[in-house]
């Protein structure tokens, strides 16, 4: 489904925090845009117009959003009478509602715009992917960061992979690049934020990976930097194809403002009573932020055969399909990091093949699941040893 541009027009702080709360529970993959932040060139799919004191100021106001003819104009007064559903309508609003809108309503409206951009949109879409771990040390960025050398290997298309990870961000370190610039230096600079500022921010691999290091700093990006992450994401999408991001392990603010973000969310865990523990009540948090269960993607890392606990049962008490396992081969992922030299490109290991072949599967839904079914024998692992740690 595609993602739009939302902007809310609105002096009410209470009011644009309740729509703000209604298009990220939406089923639409929405980013919403600061009203200020108007740019030659923005497109915006959703405008959410308050109305509730005088119809006729709001529709002015949002005069200039209305000129770009997005997809939705959501008139939102107090009453919903005859004559002001005909007064919103004739000024060119497509959607009326009495406040507080019915989330249901809300909802049925926003599928109806996002129907009308399928309608009309250019094929290529970008597509954000945010790398998510049950724990520390569960292998989250080893994935994160083979995945995006292999959607650049693959693909061919301009991909870019952030560290949202404050202080230890380790992307570079894994690829073996030094950067001059980071994530701080595109929130910080905002204004100048544009294509080519971008191209001089990044950093290009030799797989045709650009790479956007993280932080230095152990309170940056922090719950203030909020408003311009989800900025920088919606330029850095606009940009490119591909758009990744190693959200680290912790729900903190920053690594919420990406799950909002997000087409897709990897949680990457480990076959373990932590990991499997920590999984169930991520995923149970980001349905609660409203990102739907069908965005996540639970990946088992360092999956060595016997599993400590069956996969049946890791996927009975998470309450989540396993999409992909990883095998574990400590020998091999040690001798990458220390060399600065990804998997994909270190030749043919297992653990290789499997990156190519869920790789392969993203960038290509169509495709058959290449990976293996699992074999040999596996220790068994009552339930009651999961249940009772809850």
């Amino acid at each position: 489904m595609a993602r739009l541009n939302g902007v809310v027009v609105s002096d009410d702080e209470s009011f644009r925090g309740q729509i703000a709360g209604l298009l990220r529970l939406s089923p639409v993959p929405t980013t919403l845009v600061p009203e200020s932040s108007v740019q030659d060139g923005l497109r915006v799919d959703i405008v959410v117009i308050d109305a509730r004191t005088d119809l006729d100021g709001a529709m002015a106001r949002a005069a200039r959003w209305r000129a770009s003819n997005p997809a939705g104009v959501f008139a939102i007064a107090r009453d919903a009478t005859p004559d002001l559903i005909l007064q919103a309508m004739r000024s060119g609003a497509n959607e009326f509602f009495a406040w507080p809108p019915p989330d249901t309503a809300f909802h049925e409206a926003m599928k109806r715009a996002a129907g009308r951009v399928a309608a009309t949109a250019a094929p290529t879409k970008s597509t954000t992917i945010v790398f998510l771990g049950a724990k520390g040390g569960s292998g989250t960025t080893t994935v994160a960061v083979n995945f995006g050398v292999e959607v650049a290997r693959l693909s061919k298309r301009p991909t870019v992979i952030v560290d949202l990870k404050p202080g230890v961000g380790e992307i570079g370190l894994f690829l073996g690049v030094r950067s001059r610039y980071s994530l701080l230096d595109a929130l910080d600079n905002l204004h100048r934020l544009d294509s080519e500022f971008i191209k001089e921010l990044t950093t290009k691999h030799k797989s045709g990976l650009d790479i956007l290091t993280g932080s230095d700093q152990w309170d940056r990006p922090g719950p203030a930097d909020g408003p311009a992450l989800d900025e920088v994401f919606r330029l850095l999408s606009s940009q490119y194809e591909y758009l990744l991001v190693d959200a680290g392990c912790q729900m903190t603010p920053t690594a919420i403002s990406a799950i909002y973000s997000a087409d897709m969310i990897c949680l990457v865990a480990n076959p373990d009573v932590p990991s499997v523990r920590n999984a169930q009540r991520i995923i149970d948090r980001i349905r609660q932020l409203g990102p739907c269960g069908e965005r996540v993607r639970l990946l088992l890392n360092r999956a060595a055969e016997p599993f400590p606990i069956p996969r049946s049962q890791i996927e009975a008490a998470i309450g989540h399909p396993i999409d992909h396992t990883f095998p574990s081969d400590y020998k091999t992922v040690s001798a990458a990091l220390n060399s600065g030299v990804p998997l994909a490109l270190t030749g043919s290991t297992d653990l290789a093949e499997q990156f190519d072949s869920f790789t392969r599967r993203i960038i290509d839904p169509l495709a058959e699941d290449a990976e293996p079914a699992a074999s040999g024998r596996r220790i068994p692992l009552g339930l009651n040893r999961i249940a009772s740690i809850w």
